[in-house]
């Protein structure tokens, strides 16, 4: 039960810090330092991971994305009911970090385009675009955790920091198309308070994420297994 309520803790903690970069700082005007941007939201998004791998990877792995859980899952590194288990307690934690973000947000009266950090696509950026940057994109992500996780060629005790930075790199990209998900329960947890839209375009960030996790799965198959 431990892992389980530590996969709890680390999503609450990188949705709240990412999502809440991105409400609060991002692109506002009168936020401390003029806004964060687009590299200060990626940057709290892999110090977050950075952080919790070190917090609580001892304890369950930090998985803390229902997409590396899954590719973990399909490289046959964890059991169906822990993976399940995981995810559960990942979108928990999401959602309770999500419901945080908006209760300041009600309380401050912030007026930002979005109350959550929820994700989407508008504008010039289609569907297919977004489907296939999600999928790309989790799919280079998890690839790197399958990777630097691995008992015997991963890296050790700076796999944390190796997935981190590689967060931040698929944000610095990923930003501008979808807000970057590449973690379900990281959409989630911000679309059931954000609604509208957001919910109704939520079963992309579930379902591509996934897909990305599963081809990442077969590519580690493919070149890291012997």
């Amino acid at each position: 039960m431990k892992k389980y309520f530590a996969e709890l803790v680390g999503t609450m903690v990188l949705v709240l810090m990412g999502c809440g970069s991105a409400v609060f700082a991002g692109n506002a005007a009168d936020a401390v330092g003029q806004g964060v941007g687009t590299l200060g939201v990626a940057l709290a998004f892999g110090l977050s991971v950075v952080a919790m791998a070190y917090a609580i990877g001892g304890i369950s792995g930090c998985h803390i994305n229902p997409a590396i859980t899954f590719g973990v899952y399909l490289s046959g590194r964890m059991k169906g009911k822990d993976a399940i288990m995981y995810i559960i307690f990942q979108i928990i934690g999401a959602i309770i970090a999500s419901a945080i973000i908006y209760a300041m947000v009600c309380a401050g009266g912030h007026n930002g385009p979005t109350c959550t950090g929820s994700n989407g696509w508008s504008g010039d950026v289609t569907m297919c675009e977004a489907f296939i940057a999600e999928a790309v994109f989790t799919c280079v992500f998890v690839l790197v955790v399958l990777g630097a996780t691995d008992p015997k060629k991963g890296a050790g005790n700076f796999a944390g920091l190796a997935i981190g930075l590689t967060l931040v790199l698929v944000h610095i990209v990923c930003i501008p198309i979808t807000g970057t998900s590449v973690n379900p329960a990281r959409s989630i947890g911000p679309a059931i308070f954000q609604g509208g839209e957001a919910l109704c375009q939520l079963w992309l960030f579930i379902v591509a994420p996934l897909v990305g996790a599963a081809i990442s799965a077969l590519i580690w198959k493919l070149i890291g297994e012997k």
